[in-house]
């Protein structure tokens, strides 16, 4: 696992530790140093920690004009034993709402497992976000099902071509818009 980097194309246009905004505002990354772990195996230092033994995070992007942000997450999304949803929206989405933040792309191709269980926080999340939105963009199948048996697409968006985008070869700003669009054509 210590071979999963976070996406550094980006890195040029936007950087979470030099945002004075992010959460991650300051942190130190070192590239020989593995300091996290998901049970026992060392993970990429580039990856931030959110609290949970079991997910991590990179914020890839955040425009503050159009109110976005785009999160890359790895691990195992366990909300039955560590509440992952609840260090995900505390340690990360709050802070970046309390900024103006109200759409997020979560990008978890490299989420391994999803065990859920209450649906509180989400159900939270998605009434804080008011006119915006939150999309789980190309998640694996088998974590979608178990997402869809706890319902959770009432409060995130995902599916169809939200399941598999090649969001790797457009920036930032396409990706949002490309999202946006596809959201504005589900709408009734």
């Amino acid at each position: 696992m210590h071979h999963l980097e976070p996406y550094y194309n980006w890195r040029a246009l936007y950087r979470a530790e030099d945002d004075e905004q992010s959460p991650f505002y300051q942190r130190q990354y070192s590239e020989t140093q593995f300091q996290h772990a998901i049970y026992n195996y060392v993970i990429h230092p580039q990856w931030d920690s959110i609290g949970s033994p079991t997910l991590y995070v990179k914020l890839l992007y955040t425009d503050y004009d159009l109110n976005f942000a785009i999160l890359e997450l790895l691990g195992e999304w366990n909300d039955c034993i560590h509440n992952d949803v609840m260090y995900l929206k505390r340690q990360v989405a709050e802070p970046l709402m309390d900024e103006g933040i109200d759409k997020f792309i979560l990008i978890g191709e490299n989420i391994l497992q999803f065990h859920a269980d209450a649906d509180d926080y989400y159900e939270e999340w998605f009434e804080e976000v008011g006119d915006g939105w939150i999309v789980a963009l190309n998640f694996r199948p088998h974590v979608l099902e178990q997402m869809g048996q706890y319902r959770l697409d009432f409060y995130m968006n995902y599916g169809g071509e939200l399941d598999d985008l090649a969001w790797r070869r457009m920036n930032p700003l396409q990706l949002f818009r490309k999202v946006e669009h596809h959201l504005h054509r589900r709408l009734p």
